[in-house]
């Protein structure tokens, strides 16, 4: 049992290159994930949904099939690997990371609806199927990669966000009052005018509030110049650290 444990082990664990005997397996999980992806967005369609519905049920049996047998190999095999070799706490540390309840999502809305709870209420876990799609992270260097970078640039990115949450209620409460009289069916309350300060920070402009006395156009043209400097400052912290990791894996180990 313990060899079979340790075969099965070496497949469901991401192959370390393409000549890995296990690399067929995961390409078979990839092609399976990318292919719910795709069943998923057809189905949003009404009249292809209605002339292909038993093809997409029978297709989300088989899918659930496979990451179930994935998902209970992942559990049986874990205490195979490094850390988690208790059969009780190992496998509960397993079940608790966050790559392994990804595991467990997607699978979660197939079997919601046989725990005898209102099905009318289970219909919203149906959109957890969408959860497959970052299956692919176990898959791929990538997503370590952008892992890395956030836990690395955790605070600059924190302290960016929080600037610009300060400016927003800053400038939004400006506004309101400035413009409560004068609109107030749009600026009437600080959440009301904190949407308009939303939309041109961000410099969408939905153009559905506009300020019209002089003192909130003052405002709304301050904050549109500051948005476009504040909004790609989160995104050149992010880039800079993408790039400093870049550095380091062509550089290698000292």
């Amino acid at each position: 049992m313990r060899d079979l444990r340790q075969r099965a082990y070496r497949v469901v664990e991401p192959s370390a290159s393409m000549k890995d005997p296990n690399f067929a397996f995961d390409v078979l999980i990839i092609v399976l994930i990318l292919l719910n992806v795709v069943a998923i967005i057809l189905e949003s369609v009404p009249e292809f949904y209605d002339s292909h519905g038993p093809l997409f049920f029978y297709f989300e049996i088989f899918s659930v099939f496979v990451f179930t047998i994935e998902y209970l190999l992942r559990l049986w095999t874990i205490v195979e690997k490094v850390g988690f070799q208790d059969p009780v706490k190992g496998r509960i540390k397993w079940m608790i990371r966050p790559i392994a309840l990804i595991d467990l999502f997607a699978i979660l809305p197939f079997y919601l609806p046989f725990i005898g709870v209102d099905l009318r209420f289970l219909r919203i876990f149906r959109t957890l199927r969408i959860i497959r799609i970052f299956k692919i992270a176990r898959y791929t260097s990538a997503f370590d990669l952008i892992k890395r970078v956030f836990r690395e640039k955790k605070e600059e990115i924190l302290i960016s966000v929080l600037f610009i949450f300060v400016l927003l209620i800053v400038v939004s409460t400006l506004v309101y009052y400035a413009e409560r009289e004068a609109q107030p069916e749009d600026f009437g309350t600080i959440p009301r005018a904190l949407w308009w300060g939303i939309i041109t920070l961000s410099t969408v402009g939905y153009g559905d509030a506009i300020p019209v006395t002089t003192m909130g156009k003052i405002l709304g043209g301050i904050i549109s110049l500051l948005g476009i400097g504040l909004f790609a400052l989160p995104t050149g912290i992010l880039a800079s650290g993408f790039s400093e990791e870049i550095g380091k894996r062509k550089q290698g180990p000292d």
